[in-house]
């Protein structure tokens, strides 16, 4: 268990990775000369794990469900997003990165990918597990934060 100064190390650590992944996000939307919340956009269709539509979409940005049409409309129109007809009800809509998208985005964070594989690589092993637990506690406690 850490002690107090540990833990509140370890939570500005946590502080400036938060602030970092900020800044790359600003970084990346410049280099596919999107807007920071289009790259937002994008990473929570990506990275979710039940296909979303625009109204989740909006929920998740914390935008309106109009200003997410919107989002939608000008990522579908530049080729980012794809609409699709949800199976169950033909009344929704899941959202979809494009094989463009995720092209551009591997292409934009090639060289910050093989930067953290590096870092990630100088890691123990037997310090993986810890790390891992960590990182997901921490991501776990802030999903709890968003959802109170």
């Amino acid at each position: 268990m850490a002690d107090e100064q540990a833990a509140r190390d370890l939570s500005l650590a946590v502080r400036r990775l938060l602030q970092a992944g900020r800044g790359m996000q600003a970084a990346l939307a410049r280099k596919l000369s999107l807007r920071v919340t289009d790259v937002q956009a994008l990473d929570q269709v990506v990275s979710s794990p039940e296909p979303i539509g625009p109204g989740e979409l909006g929920t998740r940005l914390g935008i309106t469900s109009a200003s997410a049409t919107v989002l939608v409309d000008r990522l579908a129109a530049a080729g980012h997003l794809a609409r699709h007809a949800d199976p169950g009800d033909r009344r929704r809509v899941h959202l979809e990165a494009t094989d463009h998208a995720r092209e551009d985005v591997r292409n934009a964070l090639g060289p910050l990918l093989a930067e953290m594989e590096a870092i990630t690589d100088r890691l123990e092993p037997e310090h993986v597990p810890v790390v891992l637990s960590f990182l997901d506690d921490v991501a776990a406690a802030m999903r709890a934060y968003d959802r109170r």
